[in-house]
């Protein structure tokens, strides 16, 4: 794979080569797809959407828009800095073709912004919501009338192939859906390969899967465009999806944690001596010993570790681009990381006292029967519209999605997953209203 393809600026349906050099200064189309994934209405269902603790009424506990913001800036930072050192190795990019390192910042920025814009409500525990509900519950009646493929995609479904559809899928009126540039969608793209087959490996790539059947054609062309190499179950990956995975990681790692201690379910002592050994060799004492408040303390703390995992991510990327290009290097980059004790000794805590714990748990049970009587109620409508049989129930049920929310579709699978990846958009105050309707 090579840089300069790499970085295209590329959108579906484009006739002509866009070139980095001839891009006004003042808006270049990597900024553009910023402004187009924060002004879409998949991006601001967000702002309702469980990142961890579901319908937390305090103001400090993270969301998915606030979580993602945080992760586009942190990407922002990586990419920038990145950037600078790729433009130093390579400096043709530069010279010749007019790259800045501010375009790799603007790239991995809105590919950041833009990860979770998939996920359904509830958090994780949404997506085993509707993975069950097709393997094990009501769903599993449609395995007869799908191929092995479509059925997979469901069984298994995948906010971040939910995700790409949103963002790359043609609707009336929005022909590549939000148009972005080629290098953001390569970049947002961290797992590129299908649901089927399944060959679990070691490879960080091959952890999920990255697009739908319905999308299997956009992301060919997209493929195609950036030069990315097929391997034997997937293709490689984007170089700059790692920097957007890592952006994520970091804000996970120690957001969570820091949401964890706000709520109290992690104690201080624990919060300052585990983050003073991810900062200890960045730590300027005297300035620390002068915060008098413990939120003082954590805010240094926090602003330290996150910095010094950017630098950390940032020089294993460069260490590795070599390989990173050949598409041989199949590590996060943060499990390479020289803090990586630190972080899993963070990460542990963080999955004792905050992701199992029994108010986490408690309200993503309700989550889990939320979605089940939704897709209970919205896929049996769309598959008895599909067939033509209808009845005045569905009807009622079908009147309740959005004017210009693609639905019905030509097959039966696109048909189920349209009704599917409607539940997955609704907030979580949107799912929980909707569901008490219904019941």
């Amino acid at each position: 794979m090579n840089w300069e393809q790499l970085l295209s600026l590329q959108k579906q349906g484009d006739k002509t080569k866009r070139l980095r050099k001839e891009q006004d200064e003042t808006r270049l189309g990597f900024e553009v797809d910023y402004d187009r994934i924060v002004f879409s209405a998949a991006f601001r269902s967000l702002q309702d959407k469980t990142q961890v603790i579901p319908f937390s009424k305090t103001d400090f506990v993270h969301t998915r828009l606030t979580h993602s913001l945080e992760v586009s800036v942190v990407a922002r930072s990586i990419g920038r800095l990145a950037g600078k050192a790729v433009l130093e190795k390579h400096p043709y990019l530069s010279e010749i073709h007019g790259y800045q390192s501010n375009d790799f910042g603007a790239i991995v920025a809105a590919a950041a912004l833009a990860h979770d814009i998939g996920n359904p409500p509830f958090g994780h525990s949404g997506e085993k919501a509707i993975g069950h509900f097709f393997s094990d519950g009501p769903g599993s009646c449609y395995q007869d009338e799908l191929s092995a493929l479509e059925y997979e995609d469901l069984c298994k479904f995948e906010g971040n192939a939910n995700g790409f559809k949103i963002v790359s899928e043609s609707r009336e009126g929005a022909p590549g859906g939000l148009r972005l540039s080629a290098a953001t969608l390569g970049a947002y793209m961290k797992y590129p390969k299908a649901s089927l087959p399944y060959k679990p490996s070691s490879h960080v790539a091959d952890k999920k899967f990255g697009f739908f059947q319905t999308q299997e054609s956009n992301f060919k062309n997209l493929a195609e465009d950036l030069g990315l190499k097929k391997g034997e179950n997937t293709y490689h990956r984007h170089p700059l999806a790692y920097l957007v995975e890592a952006a994520d990681d970091i804000c996970y790692t120690i957001i969570d944690f820091e949401d964890g201690i706000n709520l109290g379910w992690i104690s201080e002592s624990y919060a300052l001596e585990y983050l003073i050994n991810l900062v200890k060799d960045s730590i300027n004492k005297k300035t620390y010993a002068a915060l008098k408040h413990t939120p003082q303390r954590m805010s240094y703390l926090r602003a330290l570790a996150i910095n010094s995992l950017i630098q950390d991510s940032v020089a294993i990327f460069i260490k590795n681009e070599e390989a990173i290009l050949k598409g041989d290097f199949p590590h996060a980059l943060l499990d390479k990381s020289k803090y990586v004790a630190q972080v899993d000794d963070i990460i542990s805590l963080s999955v004792e006292k905050v992701y199992h714990s029994p108010e986490v748990l408690q309200k993503e049970i309700v989550g889990y029967k939320v979605i089940t009587t939704l897709l209970e109620a919205f896929t049996k409508a769309a598959a008895n519209e599909f067939k033509g049989k209808a009845d005045a129930y569905d009807q009622l049920i079908l009147r309740l999605v959005p004017s210009g929310t693609p639905f019905i579709s030509a097959s039966l699978y696109a048909t189920l997953l349209n009704a599917t990846c409607y539940v997955t958009s609704l907030s979580d105050g949107k799912a929980m209203e909707l569901s008490r309707k219904i019941k």
